[in-house]
């Protein structure tokens, strides 16, 4: 798996690839330039990693059983390789999960599978159900990997604890199709008590420019 780290110091913060993107994307798309006062300041470290969407939930020609199996092992990798990495190279605490459209689906079912790892998480135009992927069919790992489904049935108190002390912010504009995602994963954290800031844009607001804007005001700490 390859993987792109940006900066020496600050945050830990942990950059999903849009759909079957790649560890560059982020990179090739000048997204860090917004960030790079932060991120010369060192206040901000990035690790951009690769996704497997095409071996899981893309990955047609497999039983959704299988996709949902294969997301489990690339949160496997997130938590057992990328963090451990991330840690020995830079000793500060606190970590942020960000993604757009399917990277925001990644950055917000990391961030809400691990509460004890995340501290914020920022999902931009996202989708935060799987069933468009598995045909039907449904399982424990396809409901594991379900943030609305599983945040919904979450009675941990411990894990709602943590949960709770999360930063969370979705961004979506009021004509994206994906609009009524958000706002089903805001209101399943809101019935547990879990705070988030749902912000909805004018217009489509699912692209490149758009999400430019949201990450130089999210990642600034202005909501």
């Amino acid at each position: 798996m390859d993987l792109l780290i940006v900066g020496h110091a600050g945050a830990r913060l942990l950059v999903f690839p849009t759909s079957m993107g790649r560890f560059y994307e982020w990179e090739d798309r000048g997204m860090f330039n917004v960030l790079g006062d932060m991120i010369g300041a060192g206040q901000l470290q990035a690790y951009c990693v690769d996704s497997v969407d095409a071996e899981s939930w893309y990955a047609r020609w497999k039983h959704p059983g299988a996709r949902a199996w294969r997301n489990i092992q690339y949160d496997r990798y997130l938590t057992d390789e990328v963090l451990p990495l991330s840690r020995q190279k830079n000793g500060n605490p606190f970590m942020i999960t960000l993604g757009a459209s399917f990277g925001a689906f990644h950055s917000l079912n990391f961030a809400l599978r691990h509460p004890d790892l995340v501290g914020r998480a920022i999902g931009l135009s996202g989708i935060y159900e799987v069933n468009r992927w598995t045909d039907g069919y449904y399982d424990t790992n396809i409901y594991y990997n379900s943030p609305i489904d599983y945040i919904g049935g979450e009675n941990d108190w411990r894990r709602l604890e943590l949960l709770r002390r999360q930063d969370i912010i979705l961004a979506v504009g009021r004509d994206d199709s994906l609009r009524s995602s958000s706002e089903r994963l805001s209101a399943a954290l809101w019935s547990k008590g879990i705070g988030n800031a749902l912000r909805l844009w004018d217009g489509w607001s699912h692209d490149w420019p758009y999400w430019e804007n949201m990450i130089r005001l999210y990642m600034g700490g202005h909501d």
